[in-house]
């Protein structure tokens, strides 16, 4: 069974509490009960990890190397328009990296419309919500196909 680590960023935790203007007011385990679900209709195991440390977020993607995760799922949060951090450990990986957003960056703050990590994701999906994850995921297998 192909492997996908789902990757939640900073701040994430408060989806159903912050910004429901932005983000709605789904809260973070609604989606990942909505990726699971997905997960199994598309027959591919799904975990999913959170964390608002940056070091923890690059420690989980050294492990998802050593694990040979098929593929990655990422919203990294603000993350995503300034860490190289995250950007260097990603780049480490030989499966595809699919980056998504809730919300589309491209009509927020001026600061949000740069993602350090387009140059080395295999896509990008913004805008829908919670759909933007599972489009995410069926980018993921359709990748690892």
């Amino acid at each position: 069974m192909k492997k996908i680590l789902m990757l939640h960023g900073i701040n994430h935790d408060m989806f159903g509490k912050r910004d429901p203007v932005q983000y709605g007011t789904i809260t973070l385990d609604q989606i990942n009960e909505q990726l699971n679900e997905l997960a199994n209709e598309l027959d591919v195991e799904i975990e999913c990890f959170q964390t608002n440390h940056e070091g923890e977020m690059c420690e989980r993607i050294h492990q998802a190397f050593l694990e040979n995760k098929d593929a990655i799922i990422i919203n990294a949060g603000a993350w995503t328009h300034y860490s190289y951090g995250l950007r260097d450990a990603l780049a480490i990986l030989t499966a595809p990296i699919i980056e998504i957003h809730m919300s589309n960056i491209h009509a927020r703050e001026e600061f949000r419309h740069h993602s350090v990590f387009a140059e080395i994701a295999k896509g990008q999906i913004c805008g829908f919500g919670v759909e933007s994850y599972l489009l995410g995921l069926r980018a993921a297998v359709a990748a690892i196909k």
